[in-house]
């Protein structure tokens, strides 16, 4: 049967050396959605005019969730970039617990999280739940692993997790990225099936090297007949690397979907 899921995958990723308009034009004729980073290195009118189904993209360049100054940043940042969004149709707005900077290190890098924190944390969302109202905008919020982001505080699925469970409104669902769920939990199928009734995306890439499917650790086609089974219907996105040719590695992913 086909997929049940809408695919996807990041334009950023794959075919490093050709313009971002013309991957964003390969995946969109391979059928598929289009993930991006962020909005500030493209050429906007030239992603404009793709006609691609733009699935997920960064939803800030600057700030933090648990501190004043920091939340001050990200709405402003949030509010911008919500304009963009809105100019290219993508669906949801990506956000962190605080902003990643050159190698994907936080800015800054933070210690333990403390219930001070996590108070501040949930104000901030939902001020970015109400400037998403407005603006007619849905923000996800995304886990990141220790290894690759370390210092990021909100991080870890189960923290992501009960933020946006505590925070419970339709402008705010998770962006569940099963490869740093991999590294920095694991359980990945109960994990999908804890945070189901928030997901807004589920993001994969192989573990080790994170590359497609089939290049690692990761049984992606049993988590693919787990989610089906859970009824999750919504968008799936590759955000990795191609091992070799990246037609390949799509062909690999949209495999591992593919029921």
């Amino acid at each position: 049967m086909p997929t049940p899921f809408q695919l996807a995958a990041c334009a950023e990723m794959l075919w490093p050396e050709r313009p971002i308009e013309w991957r964003a034009a390969r995946l969109t004729e391979r059928g598929l959605g289009v993930g991006l980073w962020n909005w500030c290195d493209h050429d906007l009118a030239a992603l404009e005019k793709v006609g691609a189904r733009y699935t997920i993209m960064n939803g800030y360049l600057r700030g933090r969730l648990s501190d004043p100054e920091g939340a001050e940043m990200l709405l402003a940042s949030a509010r911008e970039t919500a304009q963009v969004g809105k100019r290219l149709g993508v669906a949801r707005l990506n956000l962190h617990g605080t902003a990643l900077g050159p190698g994907g290190l936080p800015i800054p890098q933070h210690g333990a999280v403390s219930p001070g924190m996590v108070q501040r944390a949930r104000d901030t969302l939902h001020r970015i739940c109400d400037l998403a109202e407005e603006e007619g905008v849905v923000f996800t919020l995304e886990n990141l692993n220790s290894l690759d982001h370390p210092g990021c505080p909100f991080g870890t699925t189960a923290e992501v997790l009960a933020l946006v469970s505590a925070v419970d409104r339709p402008q705010l669902r998770i962006n569940l990225d099963l490869y740093h769920t991999q590294i920095g939990e694991g359980d990945l199928i109960r994990w999908c099936e804890a945070c189901l009734p928030w997901i807004g995306e589920i993001q994969v890439a192989d573990n080790p090297g994170r590359c497609e499917p089939g290049t690692g650790e990761i049984a992606y086609d049993r988590i693919a007949r787990a989610l089906d089974r859970l009824g999750y219907r919504g968008p799936v996105a590759m955000e990795a690397f191609a091992a070799a040719d990246s037609d390949a590695a799509l062909d690999a992913f949209v495999a591992a979907f593919t029921l």
